[in-house]
């Protein structure tokens, strides 16, 4: 699962911000930096991550303004926000989950705890959008054979965005299909960039509006 994951560290502190991203990358992530929240936007801009590691005290835009930003966006409020920053104060946080964070990490860091938080975030991300995909797929009398096809993807990305509208896991998918599980996070991965989508629950919808 981690293997195909895309993280974006936002931090001012150039040595912090080599820190946390050398922390996640030894962790098999696909990791991406940003010195600060309007650098963030830009490079959001173009490629939509599974979660985003952010900073507070940023010069121009903080990170609660960064956090609220993204939660206005549809494409990306749902992507998961952790602060990993050095105030620590009750009212810095209450701001934070107002703003839309999912989690909140004081400085100095623990790399350990940093790892749980974003695994766990992040398996707990892809089990709603499996839950979703499957109640998707119950409203449909004819789930198990959805005649599916799309000219832009290829025979495989077609059978794998089938499963993913079934409400499979990657795992499941992979057994089904007779593949590894790191294949179907390739071909997830190569779905969602072609369609300019953000995560399975919109290959799941895609599917079903194409039926």
């Amino acid at each position: 699962m981690r293997m195909s994951k895309r993280l974006l560290v936002v931090d001012d502190e150039p040595n912090l911000l080599r820190a946390v991203a050398a922390c996640l990358k030894v962790e098999g992530y696909e990791v991406s930096t940003a010195r600060s929240g309007h650098e963030a936007l830009l490079q959001l801009a173009e490629s939509v991550p599974d979660l985003i590691v952010s900073d507070i005290r940023m010069p121009g835009m903080d990170g609660y303004e960064l956090a609220r930003q993204l939660r206005g966006s549809q494409r990306t409020a749902l992507v998961p926000i952790v602060f990993l920053t050095a105030k620590d104060e009750t009212s810095d946080r209450i701001e934070g989950f107002r703003a839309g964070i999912d989690a909140y990490l004081t400085k100095p860091f623990e790399p350990d705890e940093l790892i749980a938080v974003v695994n766990s975030i992040l398996i707990r991300v892809e089990r709603t959008h499996s839950q979703i995909a499957r109640l998707m797929s119950a409203t449909s009398a004819e789930t198990n054979s959805v005649n599916f096809q799309d000219e832009q993807l290829t025979e495989a990305e077609n059978r794998v965005a089938t499963a993913v509208s079934r409400g499979l896991s990657n795992k499941e998918i992979a057994t089904e299909l007779e593949i590894s599980v790191r294949t179907v996070e390739n071909h997830i991965s190569h779905i969602l960039d072609k369609k300019g989508f953000s995560n399975r629950v919109e290959i799941a919808r895609y599917v079903f509006e194409r039926k």
